[in-house]
């Protein structure tokens, strides 16, 4: 945008603990307004060109942003304080992203259009034709998540998947990473123009504070928004979006415990093992991912107690990484320690961090089933490199754990296959809480795919019906129409 306002902030270095150069401009409720008008006068534009139009502008986004270079990938490590293999990692699944939206308005019946003929003859009602589709709702705001600067922000997945079916989209730039937000942002714009894409098609607005983020979503012009963040963030937005005059789809995810129940079956065969996937599940990327398993639950007992043995070893090992933002890390430190405070918690793991610099420790806490139920707070989300251990009386008390949780993205278990009919009442708890179960696995790793549910029960995502990953993502921001007694002339000229 213009860069009008008075408020400036920069972005933070947590590897050199310094704040980085590049002064950022905090946008204008003016430049909102103009970012909101330029996109509703673009949608009766974009929402009618062709979906091999729409592909090519998926694609030279792309390539714009694969133009950028290493300058890309510098910025985004001086502003997370992750590796380069993560953020060309990063980057790659960005771009595939949009590859893959560009691909599947070109070859897939992806409006899913039904027809059905007229019946002039039915008695005693003749019956008329009908074509129902599905039409793209309108412009569409999307906050860029903290942990992601690319995958899940800028030109993420619900960026990019707005703008396969025909909706402009305005990001709020997560301020963590303004950096990023901004080359990216460049990298549309110039997309757009290089395809003849209508002016407002894209923007990016930057801010540090909140107040533009509901300015934002409870502009009447905005007509869906996509949120990947925290449970507060989330949660205060939807808020705000719920008492518009009109009320419109607020998909978010929120964050998740994840839990993963491990049987002592399990155990007795392959106990290192299992720590091992484990412990470097709940420790990569510092933990700093929605998917990290904050929740394990056990039964006491001996095969356990070997397990939290080995689970310790490979923590250990892992060694300090350094979280995204001194903020980040600052609530890692302080929900953890409150989770220590309450009902004796057993710490197993537990390091004391330098507050002069971004870098933590994986911790590990214990408690008992009945005082993980006794408490909601032990539920609540430490993002990070932290997991609580429960251990449970017998199956049943984790059976009754697993329907006491709320809604979560994951949830897994381990067990042998061959056990299924004893796991089975287990198995139907948690498909009553989770959008993904997975078996014998741990959850970190989201793979972009049709099969993919990247979702879950309130209040790990706003709406369970829809997954904020994959193909199928494209859904949120579409509605079904349907079309009556028109011939089929017109009907090819309304439906692309």
């Amino acid at each position: 945008m213009s860069g009008l306002g008075d408020e400036r902030y920069q972005t933070f270095d947590p590897l050199q603990n310094i704040e980085n150069k590049t002064l950022f401009i905090s946008a204008t409720t003016a430049e909102l307004e103009e970012a909101v008008a330029l996109a509703d006068a673009a949608f009766p534009i974009y929402c009618e060109l062709s979906d091999a139009q729409r592909a090519s502008f998926l694609r030279a986004i792309g390539e714009e942003i694969l133009n950028i270079g290493n300058d890309l990938i510098d910025i985004y490590c001086k502003e997370t304080g992750l590796d380069r293999v993560r953020a060309i990692g990063e980057r790659d699944r960005t771009l595939y992203q949009l590859q893959l939206f560009a691909k599947m308005i070109e070859t897939e019946n992806w409006r899913n259009n039904i027809t059905e003929a007229a019946l002039p003859a039915r008695t005693p009602k003749p019956k008329p034709s009908l074509t129902k589709t599905h039409i793209p709702i309108g412009p569409i705001a999307v906050f860029g998540a903290s942990n992601f600067p690319l995958a899940y922000s800028t030109a993420g997945g619900d960026t990019a998947s707005a703008l396969a079916v025909g909706c402009p989209v305005i990001v709020k730039s997560h301020p963590m990473h303004s950096g990023c937000g901004a080359v990216v942002a460049t990298a549309i714009i110039r997309a757009a123009q290089k395809t003849a894409m209508p002016n407002g098609v894209f923007s990016n607005l930057n801010a540090k504070s909140y107040e533009l983020s509901h300015d934002l979503v409870k502009h009447p012009k905005i007509k869906a928004v996509g949120f990947t963040g925290s449970f507060s963030g989330g949660s205060a937005l939807q808020k705000t979006v719920f008492n518009r005059e009109e009320p419109i789809p607020f998909f978010a995810e929120m964050g998740s415990i994840n839990p993963i129940a491990i049987l002592p079956q399990a155990l007795e065969k392959d106990a290192e093992k299992i720590a091992d996937k484990i412990g470097n599940s709940i420790a990569i990327g510092a933990g700093q991912f929605c998917t990290q398993p904050g929740l394990l639950i056990t039964i006491d007992g001996e095969h356990t107690d070997h397990f939290i043995k080995e689970l310790t070893k490979v923590l250990e090992g892992l060694g300090q990484q350094c979280m995204i933002h001194p903020e980040l890390k600052k609530n890692y430190v302080r929900q953890s320690e409150k989770i220590n405070r309450l009902e004796k918690t057993v710490e197993i793991l537990a390091s004391k961090d330098q507050w002069d610099n971004q870098f933590v420790k994986p911790k590990l806490s214990i408690i008992s089933g009945e005082q993980f139920m006794a408490n909601p707070q032990f539920q609540e989300e430490v993002f990070g490199p932290f997991s609580l251990l429960v251990k449970c009386k017998d199956l049943k008390e984790i059976e009754q754990l697993v329907l006491h949780l709320k809604g979560q993205l994951t949830g897994a278990i381990f067990a042998p296959a061959t056990d299924f009919e004893y796991i089975h009442p287990l198995i139907q708890a948690f498909k009553s809480k989770v959008g993904r179960l997975l078996l014998n696995d741990v959850p970190t790793g989201v793979e972009v795919t049709t099969a993919m549910t990247h979702g879950g029960p309130y209040p790990a995502a706003s709406d369970s019906r829809f997954t904020a990953v994959g193909p199928a993502s494209i859904y949120r921001w579409l509605r079904p129409i349907t079309y009556q007694n028109w011939p089929n002339e017109l009907l090819k000229k309304i439906i692309n």
